[in-house]
């Protein structure tokens, strides 16, 4: 049986889920209000245009088994949208979507190329495409269920986006709380702008074009999180510290500077985030020249 025969039997054929077992009867079974989040997401209708974050639950919906699923990410891949080009990836989901039933598969898989069997990723595994997986078992929906509506959006923002910058979402959610409070509007005296308060040059720093887009913003606060984090090789109360003044305050000083605002920044956050390590990809920066003298050594 060809390979992707082989998977659409064994995740959505019979209805079972990406690790074995039965999928229990929900309202979203065939995965149709999914698509139309990745579809709102694709084209920016109603919310602000993420590619990547529309092939993640195209991905989602078609280990449900929806066609137009399969169809819809099949042209992510053929046109390079939110995941490099790639006509293999392409001609597996239009032969996938025709298989089962959908109008415009065939004349679309004609257009990709010769069938190779080749699945992507995302149809394999549920982690990350950086091996990260958050270990954190706190309730974000009992978090949610607390906040006043207008904050929900971007909440849910923030634990979406996190784990893509391998950032757990629960330290994502402390910066964010702390720095805004959740307003994306949020205009700091320092002129630090948005849900994760850029200053402009942290902006312009990670490709931040507009600090007022929640999306944008939030990316480019984890964006410099993960990047303080794997400075700093794992020690959240350093990169929280480098978060609030800068990395350069927490060199100059060794350690978290003796400002009360970055200390009682620090405080607040490890008391949301009770951890004192997080992990970190050491190959996005060297490590501080400070940490041996700190003897901080990161896991």
């Amino acid at each position: 049986m060809l390979a992707w025969k082989r998977l659409l039997v064994l995740l959505l054929g019979f209805g079972l889920g990406a690790v074995g077992t039965v999928r229990a009867a929900e309202p979203d079974a065939d995965g149709t209000r999914i698509v139309e989040q990745a579809l709102a997401y694709e084209h920016g209708e109603g919310v602000s245009r993420d590619p990547e974050r529309a092939v993640e639950l195209y991905c989602e919906a078609v280990r449900m088994g929806n066609a137009e699923a399969m169809y819809s990410l099949g042209w992510m891949y053929a046109n390079g949208r939110g995941v490099e080009r790639d006509d293999r990836y392409a001609a597996t989901l239009f032969e996938m979507a025709l298989f089962k039933g959908h109008a415009g598969a065939e004349k679309a898989r004609r257009l990709v190329g010769d069938y190779s069997g080749a699945v992507p990723d995302c149809l394999t595994s549920r982690e990350s495409g950086r091996g990260f997986v958050a270990r954190d078992t706190w309730d974000t929906q009992k978090y949610l269920a607390s906040l006043p509506e207008q904050k929900k959006k971007m909440v849910e923002l923030v634990t979406t986006l996190a784990p893509r910058f391998s950032i757990e979402p629960r330290l994502a959610l402390a910066i964010a709380t702390t720095e805004s409070n959740f307003d994306p509007n949020a205009t700091s005296p320092k002129n630090a702008m948005g849900v994760m308060q850029l200053i402009p040059e942290t902006a312009s720093r990670f490709n931040v074009k507009d600090s007022f887009d929640p999306v944008q913003n939030i990316k480019g606060g984890l964006a410099y999180l993960r990047w303080l984090l794997a400075y700093y090789r794992g020690n959240v109360a350093l990169a929280v510290a480098g978060y609030n003044a800068g990395e350069g305050a927490v060199d100059r000083y060794r350690g978290v500077p003796p400002f009360k605002e970055t200390q009682n920044y620090v405080k607040r956050i490890l008391e949301f985030f009770p951890r004192t390590e997080h992990p970190f990809d050491a190959s996005v920066v060297n490590a501080s020249p400070v940490l041996q003298a700190l003897k901080v050594v990161g896991r």
